[in-house]
């Protein structure tokens, strides 16, 4: 069963024109014990007492395998949204309610393919953050490659873009690929791509005895690429996704 507390907000910063990184600790001073690509729900009331809840996924860049003390999440705005409206004004020393971690999008220990393709849109790259950890054990490996394909509409939209950049600088078995679907960088770097991640994702010609996919983001990209990828011949279990919607 699912575990139940409250948070208490210790520091927020703007990632972009309408998305909020917030930080977390629990009340109760315990920590979260996690696995990156897991999210928390977020419990709260309409104004006419209804409740209802909100899920994000976990931010926080860990070991990959201890709890940890500081939960990082990443909001979107949304006109008019309920969500919007308790997290996007709660101050510092503010408190949410929350239970989880819940889910099951998250590396596993088991897969022996050569290359992982992550592909995101918005705040659906937050999960790959949190696998950094995890993600260099897999390159120590020496025989794996993991490419990032990370969709938005501009620079100013590519939530942590400059952490996964400088993960790929010291890695040489990472690539981070912006995918920029409207407008491009004022000053364009080499591994920039123009337009959506599923047709970027042609580019990298996926092959069933390679390669395994994670999805995550906006459900068009994330049902576009599956049957993308389904069309260069990736078997279902070699394609995990997870789809984010933005509630009001």
């Amino acid at each position: 069963m699912a575990d139940h507390f409250q948070l208490r907000l210790v520091d927020s910063r703007m990632l972009a024109p309408s998305v909020r990184h917030l930080a977390f600790e629990r009340v109760d001073g315990q920590p979260l014990a996690f696995v990156p690509g897991q999210f928390l729900q977020i419990h709260f009331h309409y104004d006419d007492g209804t409740p209802t809840k909100r899920s994000y996924s976990v931010a926080t860049v860990g070991d990959g395998n201890s709890p940890v003390t500081r939960i990082e999440l990443a909001v979107s705005y949304v006109d008019g949204g309920a969500a919007t409206g308790l997290l996007g004004g709660l101050p510092i020393g503010g408190v949410v309610d929350a239970s989880g971690p819940y889910g099951r999008f998250c590396l596993q220990a088991g897969d022996v393919h050569p290359r992982y393709l992550l592909l995101a849109t918005g705040t659906g790259v937050t999960p790959y953050r949190a696998m950094l950890p995890q993600i260099e054990q897999v390159l120590a490996k020496g025989d794996r490659e993991v490419v990032l394909l990370y969709g938005a509409r501009s620079e100013t939209e590519l939530l942590y873009g400059e952490e996964f950049e400088a993960f790929a600088q010291a890695h040489s078995g990472f690539s981070f690929h912006g995918c920029l679907s409207r407008q491009p960088r004022v000053v364009p770097r080499a591994s920039d791509r123009s337009g959506h991640v599923q047709t970027v994702l042609a580019e990298l010609t996926p092959h069933a005895g390679r390669d395994i996919a994670y999805l995550c983001g906006n459900p068009n990209m994330v049902d576009a690429a599956f049957n993308a990828l389904k069309e260069f011949g990736l078997p279902v279990p070699q394609i995990r996704r997870e789809k984010y919607i933005s509630s009001r």
